[in-house]
C-alpha cells in the first residue's frame, strides 16, 4: 500500500497506520507514495494525485485571502471579537476547514478514522510544521487517528467549545461530477454511515455550539431542524446548541 522511497517517514507511517511497504506500484488499484517529499495517494495507471498541502495551493490562497473571520465558517464557529474557540473537529478528512479556524486563532483537535487519511493528514501537518508562514498554525493542530464515533462517546462532557462535522457521504452520480482527486479520495475513503448519530454525542461534548457543514440543499443531519444556521451559495452550516 505504501511506496517505501520516503525512507525512514514512510516506514514510520506504515508501521503506524498498518500499511504493507512495497517497493514497486501495484498492477492495479490505489496506493500512497512519496513525491517531491510530499505522501501521494494516486491510482495505478491515473495522473491524478490527492495530497494534503497547507503551506502551498488552496490553502495558502484561502489563508492569504479567504475572508479571515468573515467566511462563513468562522462565523458559524463563533469567531468574533477576540473569541478563539477549542474545536473538535470529529470528522476532519483532508483538514482543510481545521486549518483554517487554526489559522484564525482556534486551537482545533482532528480526529480521523481512516488511516490512509489519516497518513495524509500527518504528512501535511508534518511539513506545515516545517514552514515559516505555517508552523504555528500547525502548533494549534492535534491529529487523533480514531473512530469519532466512539472517540464522542468516550469523550468527557462539555469538554470543548465547539463540534464540527463535516460528514461525506458516497453519491456516484454526484461524485462524477467533482474533481477527479476529490473523486478518487471519496472513492477509496467511502462514506460516513453512521454520521446521524454523531450529533447527539458531539451536543453532549460541545460547551457553545455544535456546527454541521452541510450541501446547500442537504437534509438536516439525523432529520433534526438546527438552532440556527449560515447559508452560502453552495454549503450551508447548521448550528445546535449543546444538550443539558
Amino acid at each position: 500500500m505504501l511506496l517505501n522511497a520516503g525512507g525512514a517517514i514512510a516506514g514510520d507511517l506504515a508501521e503506524r497506520y498498518g500499511f504493507a511497504p512495497v517497493h514497486e506500484a501495484p498492477a492495479e488499484g490505489y496506493f500512497l507514495a512519496f513525491e517531491d517529499g510530499r505522501l501521494v495517494l494516486q491510482q495505478t495507471g491515473d495522473k491524478a494525485r490527492v495530497c494534503v498541502d497547507f503551506v502551498e495551493g488552496a490553502s495558502a490562497h484561502r489563508r492569504k485571502f479567504g475572508g479571515g473571520r468573515g467566511q462563513p465558517v468562522a462565523k458559524a464557529v463563533g469567531l468574533k471579537g477576540g473569541a478563539n474557540p477549542d474545536v473538535l473537529d470529529a470528522t476532519a478528512g483532508q483538514g482543510r476547514d481545521a486549518f483554517v479556524l487554526a489559522s484564525l486563532g482556534c486551537t482545533v483537535t482532528l480526529i480521523e478514522r481512516s488511516p490512509v487519511a489519516a497518513a495524509l493528514l500527518e504528512d501535511g501537518l508534518r511539513r506545515a510544521a516545517l514552514d515559516a508562514d505555517t508552523a504555528e498554525i500547525a502548533k494549534r493542530m492535534t491529529l487523533v487517528h480514531a473512530d469519532s464515533l466512539q472517540w464522542l462517546l468516550d469523550a468527557d462532557a462539555k469538554s470543548f467549545d465547539v463540534v464540527f462535522l463535516d460528514p461525506m457521504f458516497p453519491e456516484p452520480d454526484k461524485r462524477a461530477k467533482s474533481k477527479k482527486e476529490m473523486a478518487m479520495f471519496q472513492a477509496l475513503i467511502g462514506g460516513d454511515p453512521d454520521a446521524d448519530a454523531l450529533l447527539a454525542p458531539a451536543r453532549q461534548v460541545a460547551r457553545q455550539r455544535v456546527v454541521v457543514k452541510r450541501p446547500r440543499l442537504a437534509p438536516w443531519l439525523a432529520q433534526l431542524k438546527p438552532n440556527f444556521d449560515y447559508p452560502g451559495e453552495s454549503t450551508r452550516f447548521d448550528a445546535y446548541l449543546p444538550l443539558a
